[in-house]
């Protein structure tokens, strides 16, 4: 569905993206991740033939970006991060504006309206206007005109971004429900919503592609080194030096509040070796509130890759 070959991209001296190319086919469910400035953002307006690259080259369903823009578009279903969005439009009068800029055939825009409404629960506010709305329902009505006409490809930059929690769970589930039949290229910085929703993730640091994987295949890499986490009562500078003794056991993090001390540990087997750790705070007559492994997130894993890289910061 997507095949990007050698993308670059410069703004006068500053280069945005580097040589970047991968391919996602069609049906693919694909997190988009990096850090701010990263390139994310310029590499989607490109994608979406909104931008021109530099150098490079673009296929959207074997249609070229830079020569057929127009075809191109139809085949794509775009969300800005802050969608264009008229405040003193209705919703029903704007996804009919929508309908007719992505050449909806006439005949079909009421349906499609319609459609599109009921897809983004948004039936019971077509009669108000965009400017009354909350940021929840204006972020459905943009989500409303990405599908309006019907895409193969569906671009998503930050979608829930500004949202409170309900209308984040609002907002995923409706993304959840539209993915069955299109491929979904989702940028976030809610990491949770990659590891619910992609099969895939790419990785962009300083305009360069440092990671593409399938989802599994990251995690699952990445859980080769487990996690203990432990919750405790009893002396914690004998539980320390037990933890910086043990060839196994690496501390990554620690946190008191009153008596009771928070550790988080990097571990080279199961729970069940580290008899000598649990025997300290038992036999100095500690308590152990919590203990358990925890496996790696998408989140441990963006924070070590950046982090790795070459060009990480220092």
């Amino acid at each position: 569905m997507i095949i990007a070959r050698n993308i670059s991209k410069r703004f006068g001296g500053l280069q945005a993206v580097k040589n970047v190319s991968f391919e996602i086919g069609r049906g693919e469910i694909v997190g988009f991740l990096g850090e701010n400035g990263a390139g994310k953002t310029t590499l989607m307006r490109i994608l979406t033939s909104y931008l021109p690259a530099t150098t490079g080259e673009v296929l959207i369903g074997g249609k070229d970006v830079r020569e057929d823009p127009l075809d191109v578009r139809k085949k794509i279903g775009y969300l800005a991060e802050t969608p264009p969005l008229y405040p003193d439009m209705t919703t029903g009068e704007y996804l009919r504006f929508a309908a007719r800029l992505k050449d909806v055939p006439a005949a079909r825009i009421n349906a499609e309206v319609a459609r599109v409404m009921e897809a983004t629960d948004l039936l019971d506010v077509q009669d108000k206007t965009i400017g009354t709305l909350s940021k929840g329902f204006r972020q459905r009505v943009g989500i409303a005109q990405a599908i309006i006409n019907d895409p193969e490809l569906l671009i998503l930059d930050e979608p829930t971004s500004g949202l409170d929690p309900i209308q984040i769970l609002q907002v995923r589930e409706l993304i959840k429900n539209l993915k069955q039949k299109r491929t979904v290229l989702l940028s976030t910085h809610i990491l949770s919503e990659i590891e619910q929703i992609a099969q895939r993730v790419l990785i962009i640091k300083s305009g360069e592609i440092i990671a593409d994987q399938p989802l599994d295949a990251l995690l699952s890499t990445s859980n080769d080194q487990k996690r203990l986490f432990i919750r405790f009562k009893g002396d914690l500078q004998a539980v320390e030096r037990t933890v910086r003794d043990s060839p196994n056991l690496k501390l990554t993090s620690i946190a008191s509040l009153d008596e009771v001390h928070s550790m988080e540990l990097e571990i080279a087997d199961s729970l069940g070796h580290h008899n000598e750790l649990i025997g300290k705070i038992l036999g100095g007559n500690g308590l152990i509130l919590e203990i358990r492994e925890r496996r790696a997130t998408l989140e441990d894993v963006f924070i070590r890759l950046i982090l790795a890289d070459p060009r990480a910061r220092a």
